[in-house]
């Protein structure tokens, strides 16, 4: 079904039992069609209703009867029903011209499936096709505040959302409650979508996630994501690799501080550096990596909301971004690239122009701190 078509007001007939059929009926729900529902009665009795906004209708007792009931609506969807019930719907579609469509049926296995989403930087453009398709066939999705979610209800029209999502020192749901609910939701026969921002596996607990669901007998799949190691200094023009300027990257998690033998073996490797949830510790590790020998000149990028309207880059050098990123009000969340890349950004000249506009704020303010 293309959910960009208004069906506000249609009326839809869809063809097979509650169970197979609850995505189905979620979606057109959700897209404020009338939503009918015609099963095959059970041991001859009618298998009921999935819930009172889904109206229940019989099946036919006479050839006439089909020709009828699709008559009444404006489009007509199979789901789950007999090949013989199939052709003699198709053929009461065709003599009356209302529109068909197949839908795959949702699991009906007792134990449900959870899969990991990446979600990538916050851009819904950057999902991809599986992520999409796997949203789409999800009955709950627990998704992350970082992540693309601002069009859930486009993605998984009608499926539960539940916001894990943590701030910084805050985490309203704890990663022991997530996995808790993931196994919970999957053993009641759900199928569970985990929405993380970026990649589950770059510093996203995916992991652990994955671990959880295994230890309680519950299938899971992982779909990559677009990770903002590398997507968010794209996006700001900064490549993390270049031919003769650097030929590898590190990425780190600086939400913690470096100890001195790491910080003197980031310094040894060389390359780019690009730091996640590293704001707080910023002023560590500049002053950690100057005291290992990195050169005071190198440049800095600190790459604000990536992919947002609010989106904002700050250059400086290494000694001077601890006090340039306090002048400027530098927030979470934030990518920041250490390395000669950051020249790299739009045309060097730009760049050594913001340098030194940036050196000058710097000096600026330490003319000022020497006045008062």
């Amino acid at each position: 079904m293309d959910l960009s078509l208004d069906l506000a007001g249609r009326r839809v007939l869809v063809f097979g039992t509650a169970r197979p059929a609850r995505r189905v009926l979620a979606r057109y729900l959700a897209s404020g069609a009338t939503v009918y529902l015609a099963s095959p009665p059970v041991d001859g009795h009618s298998p009921g209703r999935p819930s009172p906004q889904v109206r229940p209708v019989e099946y036919p007792h006479f050839p006439h009867g089909w020709r009828d009931l699709v008559s009444a609506v404006d489009l007509v969807v199979l789901v789950d029903v007999s090949p013989g019930t199939e052709r003699i719907v198709v053929a009461a579609c065709a003599t009356v011209r209302v529109w068909l469509v197949r839908e795959p049926a949702a699991s009906v296995a007792a134990l449900g499936h959870v899969t990991l989403v990446g979600g990538g930087p916050g851009d819904g453009g950057l999902l991809t096709v599986a992520a999409i398709q796997a949203l789409r066939d999800a009955d709950v999705v627990f998704f992350d505040r970082l992540g693309p979610n601002d069009r859930l209800d486009e993605w998984c029209p009608g499926a539960e959302q539940v916001n894990v999502g943590k701030t910084p020192g805050y985490h309203a749901v704890s990663q022991a409650e997530i996995e808790r609910m993931l196994v919970a939701s999957a053993r009641s026969g759900q199928t569970v979508v985990r929405l993380k921002g970026g990649d589950p596996f770059v510093f996203g607990r995916g992991g652990e996630e994955v671990i959880a669901c295994r230890k309680a007998g519950v299938t899971v799949t992982v779909i990559s994501g677009v990770t903002s190691a590398i997507s968010v200094p794209a996006a700001a023009g900064i490549p993390v690799t270049h031919r003769e300027v650097s030929r590898l990257f590190t990425v780190l998690s600086a939400h913690t501080p470096l100890d001195e033998e790491e910080l003197r073996h980031l310094v040894g490797l060389g390359g780019t550096i690009v730091v996640l949830m590293g704001i707080g510790t910023l002023p560590h590790l500049a002053a950690g990596l100057a005291r290992h020998g990195m050169a005071g000149s190198m440049p800095v990028a600190v790459i604000e909301r990536g992919f947002s309207i609010q989106q904002r880059t700050t250059v400086a050098r290494l000694d001077t971004v601890t006090a340039v990123a306090g002048q400027l009000g530098v927030r979470s969340p934030a990518v920041v690239v250490i390395g000669e890349v950051v020249r790299l950004s739009q045309n060097e000249a730009t760049i050594a122009d913001g340098l030194e506009g940036l050196e000058l704020l710097h000096h600026a303010a330490d003319l000022a701190r020497q006045q008062t």
